[in-house]
């Protein structure tokens, strides 16, 4: 009797053991369509570390560059059916993919002009307001993970006034407020895919594009084009996401794990960003570009004002996200 109840004691033990294992240890797979040398892969990757030393190793999230899960748009897809557990989406893709207008804050031209002030308002009330208006669409906003300050490539010749963006065919992300901003400063916005920038430079379907300097360096599009101009128009930060039924599956202390972990990447990873930009330039110069700034950024902001005002009366978010920024810049 007593070996037979050994035996079922040992039994019910293995599997109690069993259908906990998979609570206990979880691998989720989160990709973004930059490549594994870009920002965006070690800022998914810190977010990682930090969700692994916070679950004590339970829960492991691999991080897919490269656009093996797919490009900004089929990720986004693939979090709404869930198909795919996570990823880091670029912010502009978000209005133009799905009803999320409210993103579009994120890029208002020229009104954040530092890595610290844009870090700040994504941690604060309104960054979180703008994750929190992504649960209507399926998804769990995490926190961000910024690519780099806008720039201006261009392959024809150095621009150096305002006058010399005219007609240039500039490869921007076709979203209305990108349109908007690049016909106001007066190129000529051609709307392509993030993964077509490289061979429509070489090709010279386009002269210039609008990028981060990470994009640049990671992308070899300094390759194809020699004359950078920094104007710092924008930022281009991604949103850290998770099926949002699937997040709800994980149990609460993983939540709140997760939750904290991509909290404490923003204020890390843009410190990283900002640190990084010097050290690309340089690498950008060795390889050949040269690196000027605008000699009339002024003009160029005056010349996107009016896009800047109608967009802010497009969203309540997008209001209270420009009126955050400027109350913080005022004090």
């Amino acid at each position: 009797m007593t070996r037979l109840w050994s035996g079922l004691l040992a039994a019910g033990l293995l599997f109690t053991w069993a259908s906990l294992a998979p609570a206990q240890e979880v691998t989720m797979k989160f990709g973004h369509a930059a490549t594994s040398t870009h920002l965006f892969h070690s800022g998914t990757e810190l977010f990682a570390s930090k969700v692994a030393d916070k679950t004590g190793g339970k829960v492991k999230i691999e991080v897919f560059g490269d656009r093996q899960l797919g490009d900004d748009g089929e990720l986004l897809q693939g979090i709404q059916l869930g198909t795919i557990d996570g990823a880091l989406v670029s912010a502009p893709v978000l209005p133009l993919k799905m009803d999320a207008p409210a993103f579009d804050a994120l890029q208002l031209p020229f009104l954040v002009q530092t890595y610290e002030q844009m870090a700040a308002a994504l941690a604060s009330p309104v960054g979180q307001k703008m994750l929190d208006s992504l649960d209507a669409q399926g998804i769990k906003g995490l926190g961000y993970i910024e690519a780099g300050q806008r720039h201006f490539l261009s392959a024809p010749k150095q621009v150096e006034t305002v006058d010399d963006f005219a007609n240039l065919k500039t490869r921007i992300v076709p979203t209305p407020l990108h349109k908007a901003t690049w016909t106001a400063v007066g190129a000529a916005p051609v709307g392509l895919a993030f993964g077509e920038v490289y061979s429509a430079l070489e090709t010279k379907t386009i002269d210039a594009v609008e990028m981060n300097l990470s994009s640049i360096k990671a992308e070899s599009l300094y390759q194809s084009a020699k004359h950078v101009t920094l104007t710092g128009h924008y930022f281009w930060p991604g949103v850290l996401m998770i099926n949002k039924a699937k997040f709800e599956s994980l149990p609460a202390d993983v939540q709140a794990a997760m939750i904290e972990a991509g909290h404490e990447t923003i204020a890390e990873q843009y410190k990283m960003a900002a640190e990084d930009e010097a050290g690309i330039r340089k690498f950008l110069e060795e390889n050949g570009v040269t690196v000027t700034e605008l000699a009339e950024l002024d003009k160029m902001q005056e010349k996107t004002q009016p896009v800047l005002d109608e967009w802010i009366g497009k969203d309540p978010l997008i209001k209270e996200f420009a009126d955050a920024v400027k109350a913080a810049n005022s004090n």
